[in-house]
Parts: C-alpha cells; sequence; structure tokens
C-alpha cells in the first residue's frame, strides 16, 4: 500500500529488471534486428556488404585488432551500463536511508 501513495520505492527492483534487460536482452535482440534488417531492407544489406568488403581488406593483425577492439568496446558499455545502474540503485538507497534515520 505504501507503493501506491509512494511512501516507499519500488523503483530498486524494477531498475535492477531494466538493467538485465539492458545488458542482456537488447544485445540479443539488436543481433536479430541485424538479421531482418538486411533481409527486408537493401540499405542495411548494402552497407553491411560494403562492411565485409573493408574488413576483409584488412590484414590478419588488423582484423584481429578490430575484432579485439570490438569486444574490449562492447564490455565497456557494458562496465558503464552497470555503473549507471548502480549510481541510480546508490541514489535509492542513499534516500532511504535518510527517511528511516529522520524518523
Amino acid at each position: 500500500m505504501d507503493f501506491l501513495i509512494f511512501k516507499s520505492f519500488i523503483s530498486i527492483d524494477v531498475l535492477i529488471i531494466f538493467y538485465y534487460i539492458g545488458a542482456v536482452f537488447i544485445p540479443i535482440f539488436l543481433i536479430f534486428a541485424k538479421r531482418y534488417l538486411q533481409k527486408r531492407f537493401l540499405i542495411f544489406r548494402e552497407s553491411n556488404n560494403l562492411f565485409k568488403t573493408i574488413f576483409n581488406s584488412f590484414s590478419l593483425k588488423n582484423r584481429v585488432l578490430f575484432i579485439f577492439f570490438t569486444i574490449f568496446a562492447f564490455l565497456f558499455m557494458e562496465l558503464f551500463w552497470r555503473m549507471g545502474f548502480e549510481m541510480i540503485i546508490g541514489y535509492f538507497q542513499m534516500v532511504q536511508a535518510l527517511k528511516e534515520g529522520s524518523k
């Protein structure tokens, strides 16, 4: 009942759910969306073919570096996604602690 009148927060649980949606489900969704868009629209298919042509023109060393950089960038984005949610959740925990301390 308290969450209906905004005396307690439900946002921490909801934020954790959104974190996992963003960290796990959105990357998987984007992979399937890429495939769908390439099949359906010529511009996506052509840009993918152009990217493959450019990637295949790289030397083996540059291909490995590009793949390494891509994986590193993905993990870096996941880390920032996590840190952002930790800051938001920490904020709500501070507010809750201040509320409990003032009683």
